[in-house]
């Protein structure tokens, strides 16, 4: 794949704001710049390099911490004029040990739905490591895989059931609890979502891909 990065628009300062985006959850992880420079050493490395425009030097992401960024993908907007970089994060995104450098919340109207699987997982893994008395999903864990099974049997079914009866909204609910119970199951046999995500891209995008060569 041949790559011009002259159709990009960079400022006065020979710069260019680099989105960087968790290729996973979809999450923006932090915001930073890039000159030709470190565009150039980031698509050559695979991660991420930036310009420090306090320290006037390029840098690369975690080479002190050991949080890269492996990317994945670069893309530009339509006026060429900022970048979204698609990486895997490898540790924190933020100097101060937080995932994201966007950890100050200043407004929330409702929990964004694209962040609710990995909100759910969170949750499951927390009720694991730390049970609480009462906890549903405490007592999960606590009952083991045979429990876990039976649960996931059973939501199978009411999802058939209420598929059959062309019950969207019942459909919908049993859907719900069968996700629930399958990625309690996923936290059980340390099975992640990014798994899960991987084998569907190699079935159904890169066999697709494939099939027009």
């Amino acid at each position: 794949m041949e790559i011009n990065i002259e159709q990009l628009s960079f400022n006065e300062n020979g710069l260019i704001p680099a989105i960087v985006q968790d290729a996973n959850t979809g999450g923006v992880l932090t915001l930073a710049y890039m000159n030709r420079d470190s565009l150039l050493k980031t698509i050559e490395t695979k991660e991420t390099w930036f310009f420090s425009r306090k320290r006037q030097e390029l840098w690369n992401k975690g080479e002190t911490s050991g949080n890269k960024q492996q990317v994945k993908k670069i893309a530009f907007d339509c006026d060429a004029d900022a970048l979204l970089v698609q990486v895997t994060p490898i540790g924190p995104a933020c100097h101060t040990g937080e995932e994201t450098c966007f950890h100050n919340e200043l407004f929330t109207n409702e929990i964004p739905s694209h962040d609710i699987v990995y909100q759910v997982i969170e949750k499951i893994k927390n009720r694991r490591e730390n049970p609480i008395d009462g906890a549903y999903t405490s007592y999960l864990f606590e009952k083991g895989i045979d429990k876990i099974l039976k649960k996931v049997g059973e939501e199978t079914t009411e999802v058939v059931i209420g598929a059959k009866n062309n019950d969207r909204k019942e459909t919908t609910s049993e859907i719900s609890d069968l996700t629930y119970h399958t990625l309690v199951l996923m936290e059980l046999m340390g099975i992640s979502i990014t798994d899960v995500k991987a084998e569907l891209l190699k079935r159904h995008i890169k066999k697709e891909g494939q099939n027009r060569e």
